[in-house]
């Protein structure tokens, strides 16, 4: 049987073509695009979710040294008519941080009387223990420190900040009735860093702003506002202490403005401000392991890592 030319030269309807050269790059170059394209969305996303994260850390972190101290202040403790210190705060000197650096720009440190409700380990009407009133010391540092095994070397060292609260009895004892509040808490403030005065991790900076109410030169009541810091965030407004006396305030303010130094002194304490700056997870490892160059190098860092929270507590006078 003699077959069709067309069919001899294998054409016809079951005839398979393959891909060209050109159709195959054509079909790379779109698919390359497309992986490019994903690669860059999974990029941005993970990105996202990763400062996210960061802030959502940070926030609690900031919720629970806010909370603590809220709840510290809101009950604190101040008599009028005596010549005793009832309230004590610091910028002070700061400790080292990674890599040898200081620890931040700003580290307030607190010493008051407060009736805290977790005196006695929050039981505070167990059976044995003494009664000395409700009145605690309550002291917040800010150290440099692994919260896990203490010390300055730990593989997960921060910028730690700790709360220690000395019960009724001992403050009974030791640190009421005191006309130099700081030299009274030396011998207790050896433990400060002991684990279970932890409250939060990676507070870069923690500065505190009294207000405090005065009667100016023209007999007008005004509102000055004290901060206690050091470092480049401090200004001629700032203070390196800042005392709470039964008849006077102290912070070494000879006068400001038309506010004289005697107003100040009688001047009467209404709010605390609270200012943090609290580091990501990121920016705290990152200066486990480098060095900066400069100051500037690293406060352009931590502003690019970090988070800034702020809360304003009423006290009064009782």
């Amino acid at each position: 049987m003699i077959l069709p030319d067309a069919m001899q030269r294998g054409g016809g309807a079951g005839t398979r073509k393959g891909f060209t050269l050109v159709e195959l790059m054509a079909a790379m170059s779109v698919t390359s695009l497309i992986v490019v394209v994903m690669v860059s969305v999974s990029g941005v996303a993970l990105d996202t979710w990763s400062r996210s994260r960061s802030e959502v850390r940070a926030s609690q972190q900031a919720k629970a040294m806010t909370e603590a101290m809220s709840r510290d202040l809101d009950a604190l403790v101040m008599r009028d008519g005596n010549a005793f210190q009832w309230l004590f705060a610091e910028a002070k000197v700061p400790d080292e941080g990674p890599n040898g650096a200081s620890l931040s720009p700003n580290a307030a440190r607190l010493i008051f009387f407060s009736a805290a409700m977790d005196r006695y380990d929050g039981k505070p009407g167990v059976p044995g223990a003494r009664k000395e009133g409700n009145i605690s010391t309550i002291a917040y540092e800010l150290q440099y420190r692994d919260p896990t095994v203490g010390g300055r070397d730990g593989d997960l060292a921060s910028f730690v900040l700790n709360r220690k609260i000395v019960n009724p009895d001992d403050t009974f004892k030791d640190l009421l009735g005191r006309t130099d509040l700081p030299e009274a808490f030396q011998g207790h403030a050896g433990r400060m860093g002991d684990l279970q005065n932890f409250v939060c991790e990676n507070v870069y900076q923690f500065t505190v702003t009294f207000h405090v109410d005065v009667v100016d030169r023209a007999k007008k009541k005004r509102t000055l506002q004290i901060p206690v810091q050091v470092g480049r965030s401090g200004g001629p407004a700032s203070v390196p202490e800042f005392g709470v006396f039964g008849n006077r305030l102290e912070a070494g303010i000879s006068s400001r403005g038309d506010v004289s130094a005697e107003a100040f002194a009688a001047g009467t304490l209404s709010g605390v401000s609270i200012s943090m700056t609290i580091l990501t997870d990121f920016g705290i490892e990152q200066m486990r392991r480098r060095g900066f160059l400069s100051v500037d190098e690293r406060i352009s860092f931590v502003q690019k890592n970090s988070y800034q929270y702020s809360k304003f507590i009423a006290v009064s006078r009782g």
